[in-house]
């Protein structure tokens, strides 16, 4: 799923818990992995929030978060 959240004044795991809470809600599973475009990671960028391993994949739009089920083993694009 993809998720637009261009709210940088919100903690950017807060952002993407926001969006993991509403991909459980549609889709009834829980995610494990999230892309995000390497510019909108923040300087401290966390490896994982909550259950969500963070990768970064440049064919992800800013402010964009891919969220989903990722294969066993597979966290990040290039």
């Amino acid at each position: 799923m993809l998720w637009f959240d261009g709210n940088r004044e919100v903690d950017f795991g807060d952002r993407i818990e926001r969006a993991s809470r509403f991909y459980s809600e549609k889709y009834g599973r829980q995610p494990n992995l999230c892309l995000v475009n390497p510019r909108t990671l923040p300087q401290e960028a966390p490896g994982q929030v909550g259950s969500l391993k963070i990768g970064t994949s440049s064919s992800v739009l800013p402010d964009h978060f891919y969220i989903g089920v990722g294969e066993r083993g597979r966290t990040s694009k290039k």
